[in-house]
């Protein structure tokens, strides 16, 4: 069950409206401040099961805070074997 969650979850990470997952922290955080047209006020990474998952909390122009999350890119996955 705990794995079925797990896979629901980043399957919905997968879904996010960031067209690219981003590789580092900093570009999670440009790319979520450029999209959302907003400042950052944090940002750290958090682990789920074996996926990290980049967390960037925002403040958009109109006052609004919202947390965005993005998977992280692993190496793995941008080979073609």
């Amino acid at each position: 069950m705990k794995k079925a969650c797990c896979q629901i979850f980043l399957a919905l990470l997968l879904a996010l409206p960031l067209a690219v997952l981003a590789q580092s922290l900093d570009q999670a955080a440009n790319q979520a401040a450029r999209q959302y047209d907003a400042k950052v006020l944090s940002a750290h990474t958090e682990l789920h099961g074996d996926q990290q998952v980049h967390v960037i909390k925002l403040l958009t122009k109109d006052g609004v805070v919202r947390v965005v999350r993005i998977p992280v890119r692993s190496p793995s996955r941008n080979k073609k074997d």
